[in-house]
């Protein structure tokens, strides 16, 4: 029971028949969902009219990133929409011009031009459109497990199955394989020869697609949705040596991974890499108001000095949003969230996820970083059998759907996916709440270790 609400049943039901009755929702057969009926939320927690509470370990959709309701956010936002609630974008404003160099002095390198879009496929799209149109060239190389949005180009980007129902095979797109030790493609053992084993193979896709008909390659910086898994050292590198020598432009996805989330700005800089393009949002305001962008370098961005860019939208570098992302970005910094997740991966989140793996048999990998991790869930640690079978549904889901419905009774909001769940907290998160995380987690996974052999 939370005190931050009476229960309200009535209410809930209300909320959930309206819902029922009008609201269609994204990736769902719209008959077979439950939506829970959400009353209110604040810091890491959120809690339905019935009075439940959970701790929320999947930060939203991984953006709340400072955590709900902050007070010094919500008053950014109420402030300037006293002062100023909306204009157009070919104006310049002084709140979008002061997110954009709060966000350019954050970036690696000479990302200083910051192009505002109001999220993460938006801003994928326009740096594909960014990337062809200084190249001339139209092939983008992708990589199979990524998550890159879900408008036209982004989703045929995106290499999980939520592509397969839009993927017209006309997009221009060129998928590869990005290294994965664990269920590596490439039979490597170690993660030196994964790391050159995926950049032989990434170099071969190029000379067999034509290095003159590329114009970019995309990579999540660290893959988010599709499994947390981070880049051995010297890939990253490696990508850019290669985009260097035929001419190609190098974008890095941070939508998911920036703005704090890996225990650091911009999970760029665990690699000592700058690309040409970088995308982003959910963390840049927590999500608050709707935000994203295209981080731009001085290269890109002189192709289009006096050559006007055929790109733009209604509401990019809207105020409200934009009052959003420099009150986020100062409380990040006068709260040290990003060092707070940094620390809290290496000392808490981390030590502890690895000490359940030891004690579960259904925890085959722990990966991560910052508040940025996974769990890869398996049959058999030996094998290395998926606890469910890949894009697995019904019957065959049901061992995953158990541990989820286990964390929520243990008053845990998981992010599951696939065979895996991620733990994905908000980067101001508590030593005391990823310990409640934690033993809520090891609970659950008792329900997965019974369908081990």
């Amino acid at each position: 029971m939370t005190p931050h609400v009476v229960p309200d049943p009535q209410a809930g039901a209300a909320v959930k028949a309206a819902d029922r009755a009008h609201v269609f929702h994204s990736w769902s057969a719209q008959g077979l969902i439950d939506p829970l009926a959400v009353a209110g939320a604040e810091g890491s927690y959120f809690w339905d009219y019935d009075g439940n509470r959970y701790l929320d370990f999947t930060s939203g959709l991984v953006y709340t990133n400072i955590g709900y309701q902050h007070p010094k956010v919500v008053a950014a936002i109420q402030e300037q929409a006293a002062k100023l609630a909306t204009f157009a974008p070919a104006f310049a404003v002084d709140v979008r011009s002061e997110a954009a160099r709060l966000i350019a002095e954050r970036t690696p390198g000479d990302l200083d031009k910051i192009f505002f879009t109001n999220g993460g496929a938006e801003a994928v799209e326009n740096a594909v459109r960014m990337a062809r149109l200084h190249t001339g060239r139209h092939k983008v190389l992708s990589a199979f497990r990524s998550y890159h949005g879900a408008t036209s180009t982004a989703i045929n980007l995106t290499g999980d199955p939520r592509r397969w129902a839009s993927d017209t095979g006309s997009a221009g797109v060129v998928r590869f394989w990005a290294p994965f030790l664990y269920r590596s493609p490439f039979y490597a053992e170690t993660e030196q020869q994964e790391c050159e084993r995926a950049l032989a193979h990434l170099e071969d896709t190029i000379a067999f697609e034509g290095p003159g008909t590329i114009a970019a390659i995309i990579l999540e910086t660290i893959p988010g949705t599709a499994g947390i898994m981070t880049p051995p050292p010297g890939y990253l590198t490696g990508v850019r040596e290669i985009c260097d020598k035929y001419g190609i432009v190098f974008v890095l996805d941070e939508v998911m991974a920036g703005f704090g989330r890996t225990g650091k700005w911009f999970a760029a800089e665990h690699f000592d890499v700058v690309p040409d393009l970088m995308t982003f949002a959910k963390g840049v305001n927590s999500g608050y108001v709707p935000l994203g962008g295209v981080a731009i370098s001085e290269r890109i961005a002189a192709t289009f000095e006096t050559r006007p860019y055929p790109g733009g939208l209604t509401y990019s570098g809207h105020p409200l949003a934009c009052a959003a992302a420099v009150a986020t970005i100062q409380v990040m910094e006068d709260e040290k969230v990003v060092e707070n997740a940094a620390r809290i991966g290496e000392q808490v989140l981390g030590p502890g996820l690895r000490e359940l793996a030891e004690r579960h048999p259904s925890v085959g990998e722990v990966r991560g970083t910052g508040v940025f991790w996974a769990l890869d869930l398996v049959r058999n640690k030996e094998t290395r059998e998926p606890l469910v079978p890949y894009n697995a549904s019904g019957e065959a889901n049901a061992p995953m759907a158990a541990f989820g419905a286990a964390a929520k009774k243990n008053g845990l909001w998981p992010f599951v996916n696939m065979n895996r769940t991620h733990a994905v907290p908000a980067c101001n998160v508590t030593d005391d709440e990823v310990k409640e995380g934690l033993a809520a987690l090891d609970a659950a996974l008792t329900v997965a270790d019974e369908h081990t052999v």
